[in-house]
């Protein structure tokens, strides 16, 4: 299953649900400088001889200056699979059982995580995670924005 079949998937899953994602508490803020700078990510649109519309990521100056360095990022897990452990996943802004549109201004940022080592405990609390900003034009492997090489810093 592709990358983006699989995104598509988890947001479905969460608007399936909005009766439940409204009975949870509110999250705890989590945007600081290195999430606004994810949100920033742009798609050049074009569209093919055959009418096929491509989106191309676009990367704004705040988010080039990040490539290839280490940041720090406080999230909730989105994983792709079922399962406890994961070694890689969506880091997002918000729970995995919250509503990504409710009470938002737009699609809150996500980020594609890979563990340098090992697996992550998914959990419904947020936790923090360090790792290295890549940016990523080619879809078929993965998200637009991706930290590798991450590890856990803090659990809540």
């Amino acid at each position: 299953m592709s990358f983006q079949k699989m995104l598509n998937l988890i947001l479905l899953c969460l608007l399936v649900h909005p009766a439940k994602a409204q009975n949870l508490p509110d999250h705890k803020p989590m945007m600081n400088k290195v999430w606004e700078a994810f949100d920033e990510l742009m798609y050049k649109v074009t569209t093919e001889e055959d009418g096929t519309t491509v989106y191309t990521p676009h990367f704004p100056k705040v988010l080039k200056e990040l490539e290839n360095t280490q940041v720090t990022l406080p999230g909730y897990m989105v994983p792709f699979e079922l399962g406890k452990q994961h070694h890689v996943f969506m880091l997002s802004v918000l729970p995995v059982m919250q509503c990504m549109f409710c009470g938002q201004n737009g699609i809150p940022p996500l980020v594609q995580v890979t563990m340098k080592r090992g697996k992550a405990k998914f959990s419904d609390h947020p936790f923090t995670i360090r790792g290295k900003v890549y940016l990523n034009t080619n879809l078929e492997k993965g998200a637009e924005i991706q930290l590798l090489d991450a590890e856990i810093v803090e659990e809540q």
